[in-house]
């Protein structure tokens, strides 16, 4: 017994003398995890022992803890689980006063509890209707009381649950995948529930389940640790808080890590998911197995009926014979798995690891534990470079799409994907704080690599574009930026997995330039030469520039459902066609002498008659960009947006005064191109601003024509006060509890544009960005040529072509002055 339960019996059994041993305790910095959850729990039964017995119970009552506490698992903020337990002699009001003299010092402590009064068979029949209930009391341990009673109650409880488990077990199955579907995988989410989340502390009380049942165990290797990682997490953060919770909120995240010792938050989480992913693949193979003894055991009643009862059928005992299906060399299919074959010799066969799994992902079955942990105990490792088959089987394994994800983390949970390709332990479970995307760095990868499968017709080496994809990321366990980075590891394994030189020049500039065409086609202007240009030297062949395109599109899609939509596609699409034909060796439009649609000059002729603004809004399909495109004839056109051409003769203040009353009505700006046109009417020459803008509804319908150019009017005249209007806006937008956005920052990009100075804007995104920005420029006397929005989350990049008033490039020293200007303006 330590000194602090010694000083608490020693002051009384009260709630003081309980809750200052308590209180050093939990600040005790020599013990942490286990020891002092065991101390804890130790510390508080002995305090309710005393209350019990300071009560004067009755015979036949016990006090007994249940769930987590049962398990001597306590938290510094855990719920106390307590039943009172009493065999039924005792008078009723006896029984109430007992757990009066109990309950009342626990709520008097502000400790939460959750109790109970029952006899034995009551704790039984609300067992049998409770699963949750059944579920604690396997866990039952006796506090003070009859011993005996609570005894015969846990052997009775256990015997319950084995009887009943080919019925309870897929209701606890089904009560899992339920609360997996509304809370998410903790392995992935930013702001995991270390109890609810699926791999979480809910999932190791299920396994726990499961092997008290006797029907399945689960994998053990590693199981202990991943589950005292994240109860050690939540101590942590129960400390950190000073509140009982189980949600790792990002702002809590470094208070933690602290608490835990580690070096920061990235820190913390990459440990929770290497925990989670533990538990959750243990889950997987444990239910699989409980699914596949629950089929079995149903099977055997309808053969013996018919055999006609005769036992000797088959092997002996009457059980047929398990089939095996040859899959691969060494490989095949038992019951539902892919397992080694019994001529198989892993210790003289490195390739084996990646035939298996190829095979288990092109036959959409799952890869037997007990073969993938044979495989990584024996089997050698692969010889430098790799034996063309090797890398056959990996672009095999890569190109069964979804399928691929089970079995690469069959192979992950023993270590053989590290062993395969060192430099992947540094992306393993590691966390991208970018709330755009959905999944760690490895399995982003994993999921671009299952995108890309089904884009391999669109490419003439499907090898090149799968690596690419499982490869494109890998920088990013490394300092600075992680393309660059990445380029040099994505060369060093392109040719460890055994491609030549050519390809492994292809595959790292895969890498390399893996965001260059999305980022140019949504914060470049694609009419300008330079932009075109400078991609079409980057990329260098038409077959790169094909590979490009499918890595962009499978890499966005993997990312999240912000990353990537129509709009994006049909601007990816249109710089692609720019490029092919540059390649080609085509020519390049001149912007300069391209002439104003019959639109614009139409809208351009009735704006300079009238004096006022005239527009026209009308949506554009996903095929608009590209009338060439197969796929058009396949589905019906996606709406990708909507144009708006606004023509106004020219003055100051339109830029913000359109991108204001756009913002105003929830519409949000992709991109806008503006252009003055001179012309000659019977009316005289004059001079017309026209813009053409790129917008999308933030939800419900398109606001009318009428009541934009009502608004546009009112804004240029004055009698529209949009600062106020959107100031109004953005004090009721909603914001993170917390969390604080980084500072702007405007750039002067290097575009080599001969057309404009390009000045890029990353800011939070916010209702009247493109408003501020505009007025800003206003006041600076510069000229906006065109704008591109690009929006991802909460962060927006706006790049910006300007000019002088005369038209001409604003000289190095301006254009930095600018970009502070702009900067200031917008902090």
């Amino acid at each position: 017994m330590t000194s602090l339960e010694v000083n608490a019996q020693n002051e009384d059994s009260g709630p003081g003398g309980y809750a200052a041993a308590r209180l050093l305790l939990l600040h005790e910095k020599e013990r942490s995890g286990p020891p002092r959850r065991t101390a804890l729990a130790r510390l508080t039964d002995d305090w309710l022992a005393g209350l019990f017995a300071a009560a004067a119970p009755p015979r036949g009552t016990a006090l007994v803890a249940v769930g987590g506490y049962g398990r001597s698992e306590l938290s510094p903020r855990s719920d106390l689980d307590l039943l009172l337990l009493h065999d039924g002699t005792a008078d009723k009001a006896a029984i109430a006063a007992l757990a009066d003299r109990v309950w009342y010092p626990v709520w008097d402590l502000g400790l939460a509890l959750d109790h109970s009064v029952r006899t034995p068979a009551e704790a039984r029949a609300t067992a049998a209707d409770d699963l949750k209930v059944h579920l604690g009391l396997l866990d039952a341990r006796p506090l003070a009381g009859d011993a005996g009673l609570v005894a015969a109650l846990r052997t009775t409880v256990l015997a319950d649950w084995r009887n009943q488990a080919p019925r309870r077990l897929p209701e606890l199955d089904a009560l899992c995948r339920e609360r997996a579907e509304r809370m998410g995988e903790l392995q992935f989410l930013l702001e995991p529930d270390l109890k609810e989340a699926r791999g979480g502390l809910r999932d190791a009380q299920a396994l726990r389940a499961v092997a008290a049942s006797w029907l399945a165990d689960a994998p053990r290797e590693g199981l202990d640790r991943a589950r005292r990682r994240l109860l050690d997490t939540r101590d942590a953060l129960h400390l950190a808080t000073g509140r009982a919770t189980d949600r790792l909120a990002l702002q809590e995240q470094d208070a933690v890590a602290a608490e835990l010792g580690l070096l920061d938050a990235d820190t913390l989480l990459r440990e929770v998911y290497e925990a989670a992913r533990t538990i959750s693949y243990a889950t997987d193979v444990t239910w699989r197995e409980v699914n596949r003894v629950l089929k079995a055991r149903s099977a055997r009643p309808r053969l013996r009926s018919l055999l006609g009862g005769r036992s000797g059928a088959g092997r002996a005992g009457g059980k047929p014979p398990i089939e095996r299906t040859p899959l691969a060399e060494g490989v095949v299919e038992m019951d539902g798995e892919v397992v080694l074959a019994r001529t198989a010799r892993p210790e003289r066969d490195p390739v084996l690891p990646l035939r298996a799994a190829a095979a288990a992902a092109q036959s959409g079955l799952p890869l037997s534990p007990h073969a993938v942990r044979r495989l990584a105990a024996t089997a050698p490792p692969l010889p430098v470079p790799w034996p063309a088959e090797a890398r056959e089987e990996l672009v095999t394994l890569l190109g069964a799409g979804e399928a691929t994800v089970p079995v690469w983390e069959a192979l992950e949970a023993e270590g053989i994907v590290t062993r395969l390709l060192p430099d992947w332990e540094r992306v393993r479970c590691r966390p991208q704080r970018n709330p755009v995307h959905t999944w760690t760095v490895d399995r982003h990868l994993v999921e671009t690599a299952v995108r890309a499968a089904s884009l391999t017709r669109r490419v003439g080496r499907p090898d090149l574009l799968l690596v690419a994809a499982l490869l494109h990321d890998i920088g990013k366990g490394w300092p600075g930026d992680h393309s660059v980075a990445g380029e040099t590891i994505a060369r060093d394994l392109a040719a460890r997995v055994g491609f030549d030189r050519t390809d492994t020049a292809t595959v790292a500039t895969a890498v390399r330039h893996h965001l260059l065409l999305v980022e140019t086609a949504t914060r470049r202007d694609l009419d300008d030469p330079a932009t075109v240009e400078s991609v079409a030297a980057a990329v260098g062949t038409l077959g790169t520039l094909e590979l490009l395109h499918a890595l962009t599109e499978a890499d966005a899609l993997a990312t999240g459902p912000a990353a990537w939509s129509s709009w994006r596609a049909s601007l990816v699409a249109d710089l692609v066609k720019r490029v092919a034909g540059v390649l080609a060796g085509e020519p390049l439009p001149d912007p300069e002498a391209a002439a104003p649609s019959a639109e614009q000059e139409r809208l351009a002729i009735e704006a300079l008659r009238t004096g006022e603004p005239v527009l026209a809004l009308h949506t554009r399909d996903e095929h608009a960009a590209d009338p060439d495109d197969s796929a058009s004839d396949e589905a019906a056109p996606e709406p990708v947006g909507v144009e708006l051409v606004i023509a106004l003769p020219d003055q100051p203040g339109v830029l913000p005064a359109v991108a204001g009353v756009l913002a105003l009505h929830r519409l949000t700006v992709r991109a806008a191109d503006l252009r003055a046109v001179d012309l000659p009417t019977g009316l005289g020459s004059g001079s017309v601003l026209v813009l053409d803008w790129r917008v999308a509804a933030e939800y419900g319908s398109l606001p009318e024509a009428a009541r934009l150019r009502a608004d546009l009017v009112r804004a240029l005249d004055g009698s529209l006060d949009i600062p106020a209007r959107l100031a109004e806006r953005e004090a009721a937008y909603p914001r993170r509890r917390g969390l604080t956005a980084p500072p702007p920052r405007v750039t002067v990009a290097a575009a080599d544009s001969r057309l404009a100075t390009v000045i890029e804007v990353r800011a939070q995104d916010a209702p009247g960005l493109l408003h501020r920005i505009g007025r800003a420029l206003e006041g600076a006397a510069v000229r906006v040529r065109s704008a591109h929005v690009s929006t991802l989350g909460a962060n927006a990049v706006d790049t910006l072509y300007v000019t002088r008033p005369d038209g001409s490039l604003l000289p190095p020293e301006e254009a930095v002055d600018l970009a502070r200007t702009l900067e200031a303006a917008l902090g």
